[in-house]
């Protein structure tokens, strides 16, 4: 699903103004590749991405991302980084501005494919052959292969 629920039914009472939501970033790393998907809605490559939900830890939120948009399962080992975004709209005129959770993450098992419809295409990219992707996004990966123990936190 795109858009959870609960945004939906908030999207109901305040119509197109500012959210402020929780997202999370998985960065999936498995023998010098890493997991990647190309996004359905504008067709650029990226990380495995989603918003939590109520309630949701962070790190479980990403899990169920990269389950339900690859297939693939895995482990979250480190929270690299906390981040606001920039303030995002959409086509339809909703706008959203996200504090996003990057995690280092391992694979554990399944086979990547496309498992919804917010991706076209999902596999693993060699770490020094990505494809272009958005900057937002290349910044989440250079902080997660970079990691040395301890969270970013940028002001």
């Amino acid at each position: 699903m795109a858009t959870p629920q609960f945004i939906q039914s908030l999207r109901t009472r305040i119509g197109h103004e500012l959210l402020w939501l929780p997202g999370c970033t998985a960065v999936v790393l498995h023998e010098g590749r890493v997991l990647l998907g190309r996004r359905a809605d504008n067709g650029s490559w990226g990380l495995v991405t989603g918003i939590v939900e109520p309630g949701e830890d962070p790190g479980v939120a990403a899990r169920r991302e990269c389950l339900e948009e690859t297939s693939v399962e895995i482990t979250v080992d480190a929270l690299v980084r906390v981040k606001a975004g920039d303030v995002v709209q959409f086509p339809n005129g909703d706008r959203c501005q996200f504090l996003d959770h990057t995690f280092l993450c391992s694979y554990v098992g399944g086979e990547a494919r496309v498992a919804d419809d917010e991706s076209l295409e999902v596999g693993w990219y060699p770490v020094d052959a990505l494809p272009e992707m958005p900057e937002h996004q290349a910044q989440r990966l250079r902080a997660a292969l970079d990691f040395t123990g301890r969270t970013g936190f940028e002001s």
